[in-house]
């Protein structure tokens, strides 16, 4: 699903910083350490763009910044249901072998609602719990029974640990989330980076671009 990841990952830095160019996206998404943890090439990055507004998710707008051309990108009302889609099927989805779309969720969780964000969360508790309930009896009765090789018993414990870490940590995840932490798409930041931080300046040029499309 590193595609999925990577989809929401564009789609939900372009719905923050919009207008913004390719270059200025790439620069901030680096910033988040995706080459790490997301696993995403810088240079994917353009293609991904291009992908998106050929299928409709994102509009490009060539301007003339200060007697250069620059391409902008925004994000369609049909970009909105598609991130929309991907939130529900990162949060949603239990993949105890491959967490990385949900890691990216929560990354760019500040995008939804907070009571979208329950919601998902209250959904994917109970994937957990399903897939707990089903590794500890009729994968551990395989294990017993000699049915399958003693070594992937080894393996299925790891999962079973895994997951139920998982199914606490979003229990508690959620129980902030319903106390008010964090801040969600209409509240008031309770966070601000730090002066130096480069996405200061990328705000800044987002406010020329829209005085640019005549939208500032």
């Amino acid at each position: 699903m590193t595609a999925t990841s990577t989809r929401l990952l564009v789609l939900g830095a372009a719905s923050i910083f919009q207008p913004v160019n390719g270059y200025q996206l790439r620069r901030e998404l680096l910033s988040w350490g995706v080459a790490d943890w997301a696993h995403i090439k810088p240079g994917s990055i353009y293609s991904v763009l291009a992908t998106m507004a050929r299928q409709g998710f994102l509009e490009r707008h060539e301007l003339a910044d200060g007697g250069r051309p620059v391409a902008v990108y925004t994000v369609t009302e049909t970009g909105d249901a598609e991130r929309e889609r991907l939130f529900r099927e990162c949060l949603q989805t239990v993949d105890l072998q491959s967490p990385l779309p949900f890691y990216t969720a929560v990354a760019v969780l500040p995008l939804l609602t907070r009571e979208a964000f329950a919601g998902h969360l209250e959904v994917r508790l109970r994937s957990l719990d399903r897939h707990i309930e089903d590794m500890t009896g009729q994968g551990r009765r395989s294990i017993e029974a000699g049915h399958t090789p003693p070594h992937v018993g080894a393996a299925l414990e790891l999962w079973i640990r895994s997951a139920e870490v998982e199914r606490q940590w979003t229990a508690e995840l959620l129980d902030s989330v319903r106390s008010w932490a964090y801040t969600f798409a209409g509240e008031q930041p309770v966070w601000q980076p730090p002066p130096d931080d480069p996405g200061w300046q990328l705000s800044n040029e987002r406010e020329r671009y829209l005085r640019l499309l005549g939208r500032g």
